[in-house]
C-alpha cells in the first residue's frame, strides 16, 4: 500500500512539473516573439516563478509601460535573488520605481546600475536653477483609442504616427496597429482636423513614423520597419528599422528608396533633417554605438544627392543607454530623448548645442516619470509639440515656453502668510474620476487650477495627492487604478508649473471610502461615485 502512494504522489509531482514546464515555454516563446502583453498573462499563469521568470514578467510589464506592475515584480525578484542580478535590472527596476514616484528607492537602483551615486533630490533642486526655459503643456485631444507620435512640422500642417488604422495587422508587443503615417492640422482648441492618411506608397503593413521633410516640403525621409526579419545575437528574428527617403512629384509621393546606410542587420531611425536640408540627424544601435544601445548619428547629405559617412556625435550626448528621437532646430540645436542620462524616469528630453559635449535636461516643467520623447520645436515662436506616455499611453501634446526666471520670495511675509496658504488648500475639494478611468476630467480642472494658483502663491508648500477607487473590483486592481489617478492628478499639476519635488503622489484603492459603500453591490452609482476620488493633504 506504501508503494502505491508513493507512486501516486510521484504522478502528481510528475504531472504538476509537466504543466508549470509548459506554461514556461508557453509564455517564454510569447516573450521571445515579443508578443509582451500576452507574455505578461502567460507569466503570471506560472505558479512557482524562479527567477528567469520574474525577470521576464517585470521586463514584459515595463516594455509595455505597465510601470506599477513592473516595479511589484522587480520588487520580488530582488527579495528573492538579491546579489545574482544583473545591472540591466537594477537600471529598468531604478526607472520602474520612478515612474511610481518611488524616487528615494530609485537612488539605489540607479546608483547599482550606472557605477557612482546618485540623489533625485539634489539633481532637481540644481535643475530648478539651471534650466533656462518653463514649459506650459497641454495634450493634443485625442478621441481614437490609438497611441499617436512622432510629430513633426509640415508646411503649414503637421505629420504624426498613429496606430488608428485598424486595417492594419496587429503588432503583439503592445496589440495595436501597425503604425502609419498621418497629416493632420490642429486648431487653435488644440484637436487635430483635416486627419489624412498619407499614401500607399508611404505607408505599409509595417510600422511607418518619424517624418522629416526639406524646407520646400519636395523631399521626405521617414521610418520604416525592414519586412526581413534576421537573428539577433540572443538568436530572436527581429525586423530592424532602416530611413527611406521620397520625393514629391506632379502631387505624389514617389521614387521610395532607402539610404544607403540603413540595414537588415541593425536600425536606423527617427531622422531630422537641418533646416538647409545638408545634414541628417538620427538614431542607430549601428556597430560603433555605445554599448551597443541607441546612439545619435548625423551624416552629410551632399548636393548631387549622396550621402557621407555617418558620425556618432559622441559621449557628450550619448552613452551607454538610449539615445533616440532627435530634432535640430533652425537655431542648430538638438532637442533628444535619453534614459541614460540622469532624468524624471524613463526617457527624457534633453538639449544640446555648439559642439555637442554638454546635455541638459529640460525640467520637470516638460519631463514626466514616464517616456517624453520626439520634441520638436519653432525656436523664433517658442512653441512646438512632443510625445508622452504619461497618461498611459502614446499621446501628442503642444507646449509653449518661456524664459525662466526664479520666484522672488520675500522671506519676512513668507511665514505671516504660509499659513493662508495652508488653509486655501485646506478649502480646496476632492477631483472625482469616471468609472475605471483615471483620466482627468473637463469639471475637475477649476479645482486643479486652484491648487495650482495657491502653491504659485506659497512656493514652500507641499502636497500628497491621495487617490482612491470605488470598492467594485479587485483589491489589486482598485490599488493599481487609484494610483493610476494619483499620477494622472500630479501631472496635471506639474504640466502647469509646479514643480515634481513639492508634490507625492499615492493610491490607497478602496481601503478609505467616504461611506459604508465597502462592497461591489448594495450602493447606487452616486454613492460608488463619491469614492473614486483625489484628495489633497499638506505636507508642511
Amino acid at each position: 500500500m506504501k508503494n502505491i502512494y508513493k507512486i501516486l504522489l510521484l504522478t502528481l509531482v510528475s504531472v504538476s512539473a509537466f504543466g508549470q514546464s509548459s506554461e514556461i515555454k508557453k509564455a517564454n516563446k510569447l516573450f521571445v516573439q515579443r508578443a509582451y502583453v500576452d507574455a505578461a498573462d502567460a507569466y503570471e499563469d506560472v505558479a512557482n516563478k524562479d527567477q528567469q521568470v520574474l525577470q521576464n514578467l517585470g521586463d514584459a510589464y515595463f516594455y509595455t509601460n505597465q510601470m506599477e506592475n513592473a516595479a511589484e515584480v522587480y520588487r520580488l525578484l530582488f527579495l528573492r535573488h538579491e546579489g545574482n542580478i544583473a545591472p540591466e535590472y537594477h537600471f529598468r527596476y531604478a526607472h520602474a520605481l520612478m515612474g511610481t514616484d518611488q524616487y528615494d528607492e530609485a537612488n539605489q537602483y540607479l546608483s547599482n546600475a550606472m557605477g557612482e551615486n546618485v540623489d533625485f533630490s539634489e539633481f532637481e533642486k540644481q535643475l530648478d536653477t539651471a534650466v533656462p526655459h518653463t514649459y506650459t503643456t497641454n495634450q493634443i485631444m485625442n478621441n481614437s483609442a490609438s497611441a499617436d507620435f512622432g510629430i513633426s512640422f509640415y508646411g503649414d500642417r503637421i505629420a504624426f504616427a498613429s496606430t488608428r488604422n485598424q486595417e492594419r495587422p496587429i503588432y503583439p508587443w503592445n496589440k495595436k496597429p501597425t503604425l502609419d503615417l498621418y497629416s493632420a492640422s490642429i486648431d487653435d482648441e488644440g484637436e487635430l482636423n483635416d486627419i489624412v492618411l498619407f499614401s500607399d506608397e508611404i505607408n505599409t503593413d509595417e510600422h511607418e513614423s518619424s517624418a522629416t521633410f526639406t524646407q520646400d516640403g519636395m523631399t521626405m525621409y521617414f521610418d520604416r520597419t525592414n519586412e526581413k526579419r534576421v537573428k539577433d545575437s540572443s538568436g530572436i528574428r527581429v525586423g530592424h528599422i532602416s530611413i527611406y527617403k521620397a520625393e514629391m512629384v506632379d502631387g505624389e509621393w514617389t521614387n521610395i528608396e532607402k539610404l544607403p546606410f540603413s540595414s537588415e542587420e541593425y536600425s536606423v531611425e527617427h531622422p531630422s533633417l537641418s533646416q538647409d536640408g545638408s545634414k541628417l540627424y538620427f538614431s542607430s544601435d549601428m556597430p560603433g554605438s555605445t554599448g551597443g544601445s541607441f546612439d545619435i548619428y548625423v551624416v552629410d547629405v551632399n548636393e548631387d544627392g549622396t550621402f557621407g559617412t555617418p558620425q556618432n556625435l559622441g559621449s557628450g550626448v550619448n552613452t551607454e543607454h538610449r539615445e533616440q528621437f532627435p530634432f535640430i532646430s533652425d537655431e542648430d540645436v538638438l532637442y533628444f530623448a535619453s534614459d541614460g542620462h540622469l532624468g524624471f524616469g524613463n526617457l527624457d528630453i534633453f538639449r544640446s548645442e555648439d559642439d555637442f559635449s554638454e546635455v541638459q535636461n529640460l525640467g520637470s516643467s516638460i519631463n514626466s516619470n514616464r517616456d517624453d520623447f520626439a520634441f520638436v520645436i519653432k525656436e523664433d515662436q517658442e512653441e512646438g509639440f512632443f510625445a508622452s506616455n504619461r497618461r498611459g499611453s502614446d499621446n501628442l501634446y503642444t507646449f509653449t515656453r518661456e524664459d525662466y526666471v526664479p520666484p522672488v520670495v520675500d522671506f519676512e511675509d513668507r511665514e505671516t502668510n504660509i499659513e493662508t496658504g495652508r488653509q486655501q488648500l485646506r478649502d480646496v475639494g476632492n477631483i472625482y474620476f469616471d468609472f475605471d478611468k483615471a483620466t482627468i476630467k473637463p469639471e475637475s480642472e477649476p479645482t486643479l487650477n486652484k491648487v495650482v494658483d495657491i502653491m504659485n502663491k506659497y512656493p514652500t508648500l507641499e502636497i500628497e495627492i491621495g487617490s482612491h477607487a470605488d470598492a467594485r473590483g479587485s483589491d489589486q486592481y482598485n490599488m493599481q487604478l487609484s494610483e493610476r489617478r494619483a499620477a494622472s492628478t500630479l501631472e496635471y499639476l506639474v504640466e502647469h508649473g509646479i514643480s515634481r519635488d513639492r508634490l507625492t503622489s499615492k493610491g490607497y484603492g478602496e481601503s478609505m471610502p467616504l461611506n459604508d459603500c465597502t462592497q461591489p453591490t448594495g450602493c447606487t452609482a452616486a454613492q460608488y461615485a463619491k469614492n473614486r476620488r483625489s484628495e489633497f493633504t499638506i505636507m508642511n
